[in-house]
């Protein structure tokens, strides 16, 4: 088992378990370090709380009480929690460090890691640097925000692997010394401001990907984005750009037919299966992280043939009788959606609605140009309609669910449509979760014949 390297401190919080912070209290007590976890949800009766009193933390649930501080030099936060919590806060106040998981793991494999971050396309883009290092034979192995706990994988991590961490504002934030080999960062919209507050705050933490990197280090970062063009300026990485507009000298690049890394064609744009102008970012930004990790262009072309994306992001499901599904229930909100919709030109049947967060939908107005029809469900449908008519669509259908929805708008196809699940809703209304949504929609297109 890897051990932590020059970590001073000797009694440290662990503030909030699920995976990562068990994962992290785990780790603090296999290195002798007196640990304290403290949880509101669980109970005292819970197996993960007896499993870490056996191990030799000191747990605490129920509630934040200020007592845990005593005697603490550190805490581990689980991301999600907001630093207004009262013992974050207090913490603040006694000039205690606050970091997230992701800041042990880079203490265990700090030259091996490629880090991944960005508004949008951060898990398509993890994926596929992943799948080109590993069909080019350069291992590597993903982690972090995408599901699995980064501190697991360093732990077990071969002398010979990469790990490719996709990470969220909310582990950023919370850095020390933290740096990737090789960092990615893809663009920075308005995201999470319930949490950052501010959006000066929220770029802050995506750039912390790049803060304590070196010129010995790497930053792959988007050419067409000008906030990442403007923050870039103070990295002291060597950087390298990617653009879908122009040719780089020094980057990744496409023209109308084929991809480039620097002077180098990879392959032909019309092998990638992947759609979406969105999707072409993401498959840039890969390949230059995956060239610089010792990927083959054979490897690259493997992985781009047949990646068809993400599980619920603009996942390509089946095409049926030339009617072609794809499930975009991850998108969650109007800027998703407006990605999907703009991915195509030919007819559209769009599926949406789902949970009514009080928002308008008129910024989707100017990318329904190809759409011929909509198929709407959940609170929001009447909103939908409206704009569906303010859009000029002459067939606009209303059903119960996305089963149904379904149903309805392969009656209404024909051959060469697209039939689009995204929502720019939230589920919570009728599902659980976006993936529920997805699961059936592509359960409902393999039923139909």
């Amino acid at each position: 088992m890897k051990k932590l390297t020059k970590f001073p401190y000797s009694h440290v919080l662990v503030l909030g378990l699920a995976k990562s912070g068990t994962a992290a209290a785990k780790l603090l007590i296999q290195n002798d370090i007196h640990v304290r976890v403290n949880d509101m949800k669980t109970e005292e009766t819970d197996d993960i709380v007896k499993e870490l009193t056996t191990m030799g933390a000191e747990v605490v649930v129920g509630s934040h009480p200020l007592s845990v501080l005593e005697h603490i030099e550190l805490i581990v936060k689980n991301p999600g929690i907001p630093y207004e919590n009262p013992v974050l806060e207090e913490a603040a106040k006694r000039g205690i460090p606050i970091i997230t998981e992701i800041e042990l793991a880079g203490n265990l494999v700090e030259n091996s890691i490629i880090g991944i971050t960005g508004s949008n396309g951060k898990t398509t883009t993890t994926m596929l640097t992943t799948e080109m290092l590993n069909k080019s034979e350069q291992p590597a192995r993903m982690a972090g925000n995408i599901g699995t706990v980064a501190t697991e994988v360093a732990q077990t991590l071969g002398s010979d692997e990469k790990m490719v961490l996709e990470l969220s504002s909310f582990q950023l934030m919370g850095i020390q010394s933290f740096k990737p080999k090789i960092a990615v960062l893809l663009n920075v919209f308005e995201a999470h401001l319930d949490y950052h507050k501010t959006f000066a705050n929220y770029k802050e933490a995506k750039c912390n990907i790049f803060k304590n990197q070196t010129s010995e280090d790497y930053l792959v970062y988007n050419a067409e984005e000008p906030t990442v063009v403007e923050a870039v300026t103070d990295a002291k990485a060597t950087i390298v750009p990617f653009s879908v507009k122009r040719p780089l000298e020094n980057g990744v690049w496409v023209d109308e037919e084929s991809i480039y890394f620097k002077d180098e064609k990879i392959m032909d744009k019309k092998d990638i299966v992947l759609v979406g102008e969105h999707n072409l970012e993401n498959i840039l930004a890969s390949i230059g992280a995956a060239k610089l990790s010792g990927a083959t262009n054979e490897g690259i072309y493997q992985v781009l043939t047949t990646f068809s994306g993400v599980r619920h992001r603009l996942q390509f499901v089946e095409k049926m009788n030339n009617r072609v599904f794809y499930n975009d229930s991850k998108a969650t909100n109007i800027l998703a959606t407006q990605k999907a919709l703009r991915s195509f030109k030919q007819p559209t049947i769009w599926l949406a609605g789902g949970l009514d967060r009080g928002n308008g939908f008129d910024d989707l107005l100017p990318y329904l140009e190809h759409v011929k029809a909509v198929v709407l469900f959940g609170q929001t449908k009447e909103k939908l309609k409206k704009l569906a008519e303010m859009a000029g669509i002459k067939t606009i259908e209303m059903v119960e669910d996305v089963e149904k929805a379904v149903t309805k708008a392969y009656q209404l196809s024909k051959p060469d449509d697209v039939i689009l699940l995204s929502p720019a809703c939230a589920s919570w209304d009728q599902y659980r979760t976006f993936e529920e949504r997805g699961d059936m929609f592509i359960q409902t297109v393999h039923t139909l014949v």
